[in-house]
C-alpha cells in the first residue's frame, strides 16, 4: 500500500479583496453553515492586525483600541468578541455578511475570516477538511493545498505533520490534487493554547491604525470630492476628526450645506460622531473681493479659511488641520500656492492627497460613498468673485500685503463668534 503523501507547508494564500462579504466568498453561500459531518465545528469569524505589531512597547494601546472598535461596531448583533493569540475570535453570528462588513471597515483590522472554530482533536480537522473539500469539488475545484499553523509551540505535532494528516484525508476522501504552488482551494489550520480555528480565504480589512490612536485633527471640509477622501485617510491613520464647513450663504443655497452634512455624515461613521463647524463665510469673501485683485482671492479665501480653523481647532483639542489638496490639481496647488497659505497657519496642514491622480480619489469616493454626494451640482464658496485666470505662482509677501490693506480682522472674528455647530453620527440631534 502506497504511504499518503507528505504534504509541506505552502506559503499562506494572499487575502483577498472581493468578493465582499454577501458575495460568494469565503465561507459565504452553499455550505456556509456547520459542517454536518463535523458536529464539533461552530462558525465564528477570525480578525487579524496589520502594522500593530510593529508599535514596540506601545502595542497594548493600539490593540485595545482595536478590540473596542471591532467590539462596538457588531455589538448590536449580539456578537461575542474575544482575543486569542494576536486575533481576534468572533462569536454569535456565524459568518453573517452584515458582521463581516462591519469588522472590515474597523482601522487597523488587516483581514477578516468566515472560520469555523474546531476542537483539539486532529480528527475533528481531518473531518472538516474532507467536507470542505467535497464543497470545493462541487464548486470546480480540482487541486489544494493545506497550510498550518501552530502558535502553540507545545501543541505534540509540527505543522508538517498536521498538513500531511489533513492533506491524506482530503486526497484519499475528496480525490483532489495537491498543488502548493497554485491550488484552487486553500484549507487553513491554525493551532493556538486557546483555540483552534480554520478558514479557507480571507476579506481584506481597512488597514491602518484603529480610531483614536492618531490624535486629533481639523478638516476643511468642502462639499466636492477630494476633502472628504482627505479626510478618510487621515481617520486611517488613526485621527479623530472634527470637520469645518465654509458656507458661502446667500450666494450658495442650502443645498450646499447640506452636502457637507451629509458628507460628515459618513465620515462620522468610523468614530461614532463629528462635529461639524458651519461658518457664515460670505462676508469675509465680500470684504476680500472689495479690497483685493480678483486672481488673488483664492489664496486670499484659503489663507482666511486656514486662520479660522485654527481658531475653531482650539475648541476641539485639534493639533493639525487637514485638507484635500493635491499638488498641481489646480491653480491654487501648485507648490508656490500652497506655499502662500501655509504661511499663514501656525499648526501643520496635513494633506493626504497629495500625490493623488484626481482618478485615484474618484475611485476611494466611490468607494466610501462620498463621490454622488460631492457632485450633486451645488457651488463650493472658493468659485465666488474669483478671476478665470487666477494667479499660479503667488508670494507669501505679495499676499501680506494685499492682506495689509484690507481690514479683515473683525469680520473675521465675527465669523468665528457666530459658527454654527452640528452633530453629526451617533446621537445627533
Amino acid at each position: 500500500m502506497t504511504a499518503p503523501p507528505r504534504i509541506p507547508r505552502p506559503a499562506l494564500a494572499l487575502v483577498r479583496s472581493g468578493p465582499g462579504p454577501g458575495d460568494d466568498g469565503p465561507g459565504a453561500g452553499e455550505g456556509g453553515g456547520p459542517p454536518t459531518g463535523s458536529p464539533g465545528a461552530r462558525e465564528a469569524i477570525i480578525v487579524r492586525f496589520g502594522e500593530l505589531f510593529l508599535k514596540g512597547g506601545n502595542r497594548g494601546k493600539f490593540l485595545d483600541a482595536v478590540r473596542l472598535r471591532s467590539r462596538r461596531a457588531v455589538a448590536d448583533l449580539g456578537a461575542a468578541v474575544r482575543p486569542v493569540h494576536g486575533r481576534l475570535i468572533v462569536e454569535g453570528v456565524g459568518h453573517a455578511p452584515e458582521a463581516l462588513a462591519r469588522l472590515r471597515g474597523v482601522f487597523g483590522v488587516a483581514s477578516v475570516s468566515p472560520a469555523w472554530l474546531v476542537g483539539a482533536e486532529v480528527t475533528d480537522w481531518e473531518r472538516l477538511a474532507v467536507e470542505r473539500a467535497k464543497l470545493a469539488r462541487a464548486r470546480g475545484a480540482r487541486s489544494f493545498a493545506i497550510a498550518t499553523e501552530r502558535p502553540d509551540k507545545a501543541f505534540p505535532l509540527r505543522s508538517l505533520e498536521i498538513s500531511s494528516r489533513l492533506g491524506a484525508a482530503v486526497v484519499a476522501a475528496a480525490g483532489l490534487d495537491v498543488d502548493l504552488g497554485r491550488p484552487d482551494w486553500t484549507f487553513h489550520v491554525e493551532v493556538g493554547r486557546e483555540a483552534v480555528f480554520a478558514w479557507e480565504g480571507a476579506f481584506a480589512g481597512a488597514g491602518g491604525l484603529p480610531t483614536g490612536t492618531g490624535g486629533h485633527a481639523l478638516l476643511l471640509l468642502s462639499g466636492g470630492i477630494d476633502s472628504p477622501v482627505a479626510g478618510h485617510l487621515a481617520q486611517k491613520r488613526g485621527v479623530v476628526l472634527a470637520a469645518v464647513y465654509f458656507d458661502a450663504f446667500p450666494y450658495t443655497g442650502p443645498g450646499a450645506r447640506e452636502k457637507a452634512v451629509d458628507l460628515a455624515r459618513i465620515l462620522s461613521g468610523p468614530q461614532d460622531a463629528l462635529d461639524l463647524y458651519v461658518v457664515p463665510f460670505a462676508p469675509v469673501q465680500e470684504r476680500l473681493r472689495d479690497g483685493a485683485p480678483a486672481d488673488y482671492l483664492v489664496l486670499l479665501y484659503r489663507r482666511m479659511m486656514v486662520r479660522v480653523a485654527e481658531k475653531l481647532a482650539a475648541r476641539t483639542g485639534a493639533v493639525a488641520l487637514v485638507t484635500g489638496e493635491s499638488l498641481g490639481q489646480v491653480a491654487s496647488q501648485t507648490i508656490e500656492n500652497l506655499a502662500c497659505i501655509e504661511a499663514a497657519a501656525t499648526m501643520p496642514i496635513l494633506r493626504p492627497l497629495i500625490s493623488f491622480d484626481k482618478s485615484e480619489t474618484i475611485a476611494l469616493a466611490r468607494r466610501l460613498g462620498t463621490y454622488e454626494i460631492s457632485i450633486r451640482p451645488h457651488a463650493d464658496c472658493c468659485a465666488l468673485f474669483v478671476a478665470r485666470h487666477p494667479v499660479t505662482r503667488g508670494r507669501p509677501a505679495t499676499l501680506e500685503r494685499l492682506e495689509r490693506a484690507v481690514d479683515w480682522t473683525a469680520v473675521l472674528d465675527q465669523a468665528v463668534a457666530t459658527t454654527e455647530t452640528v452633530r453629526v453620527g451617533e446621537g445627533e440631534t
